[in-house]
């Protein structure tokens, strides 16, 4: 029997020495050279939007953000912001004809959707708003630095823009009448105003007063319904509106006409107060009596200056945009279809 044969047990394991002939060696330094000269060195993106897709927006943007912050804090500095309602709304309207969404763009060196081109034209609308602050004010280096800003991003013609939508002044003449234009739908009038000169008071009747709702029934209906006025005693305006050469009852027999008509007068409490002649042309009843009274609107609002805010919110001062919805081929009308039949 061999004494020194190994257990038939132990055949399955395996025996390591616990003494090592070298020391261990990190596998990170067996390379000679440094893995950091390995990687290649960044360039420094020069704006902090270099990383986004419009990086040339962005920064124009920024910057205009941060002009309008600059603004903001020497106004604050001056105790002109937070500026109360009421001195807000004394400011003059903002007028100002910005560059469209495509010159914009152009000048951005990027293509504007409609949202990045509002965002841009809110910053500059309130710049505007504190530049006007500046020159009520009077702080001329705030006021020229704003200006020299928002001067980049106006229109080219913007004098002429402008000017555009104004309403020219209304002309008097050595009379003192007034001559105006209204429209509507297809028709078109041409209306003359003359203030009503009042006649000599008799000294009979000086003496009587007369209500005033009494005076403005009375002049209503003058102008309404000038035949049966003027059988009655009561005293009555010698205003008219002739329409065409014709009395305004005649030429409008539809009530709604008529008092399309009156509206503006009525609105400004004016009944009895100005003589009006008008000549209308094109389209029907209701087209004309549109284009009288806007005519009428305009005219007034000259004459009385303090009545135009409102005739304006009554949306008078301005022509009814809505026009006839034209016939469609296959339809009876602009809608209406044919009645449909069996066949």
């Amino acid at each position: 029997m061999n004494v020194l044969r190994r257990p038939s047990g132990l055949s399955k394991f395996r025996f390591y020495s616990t003494q090592t002939t070298r020391p261990f060696v990190p596998p990170a330094s067996l390379n000679h050279f440094d893995f950091r000269q390995r990687q290649r060195e960044k360039p420094r993106p020069t704006s902090p939007a270099f990383y986004t897709a419009r990086p040339e927006f962005y920064d124009q943007l920024s910057s205009l953000e941060s002009a309008l912050q600059h603004a903001k804090t020497a106004l604050t500095s001056c105790h002109l912001l937070p500026l109360p309602q009421f001195a807000r709304e004394a400011l003059p309207p903002r007028v100002n004809a910005w560059v469209d969404k495509r010159e914009l763009g152009l000048k951005l060196r990027s293509t504007l959707t409609t949202s990045r081109y509002r965002r841009v034209v809110l910053v500059l609308n309130e710049l505007e708003t504190y530049r006007a602050i500046a020159e009520k004010a009077g702080i001329a280096e705030l006021q020229e630095g704003i200006r020299g800003i928002t001067e980049l991003f106006e229109r080219a013609d913007a004098a002429t823009m402008l000017a555009r939508g104004k309403a020219k002044p209304v002309k008097f003449d050595e009379y003192g009448r007034s001559y105006t234009l209204g429209k509507r739908k297809t028709s078109s009038a041409r209306v003359w105003i003359v203030p009503v000169q009042q006649p000599p008071a008799d000294k009979s009747t000086a003496s009587q007063s007369i209500p005033a709702a009494t005076e403005t029934d009375t002049a209503l209906t003058a102008l309404l319904d000038p035949i049966s006025s003027s059988k009655s005693n009561e005293p009555v305006s010698v205003s008219q509106i002739l329409v065409n050469n014709t009395p305004l009852s005649t030429y409008f027999p539809i009530p709604a006409d008529r008092a399309r008509v009156i509206h503006p007068i009525k609105l400004a409490g004016l009944l009895g107060a100005y003589n009006i002649f008008a000549i209308v042309r094109g389209g029907g009843t209701s087209g004309q009596s549109g284009a009288v009274a806007h005519g009428i609107a305009k005219g007034l609002a000259a004459h009385e200056p303090a009545i135009a805010t409102i005739l304006r919110k009554a949306k008078l001062l301005r022509r009814d945009p809505r026009m006839v919805e034209r016939k469609k081929p296959g339809l009876a009308k602009a809608r209406k279809r044919y009645a449909w039949v069996k066949r």
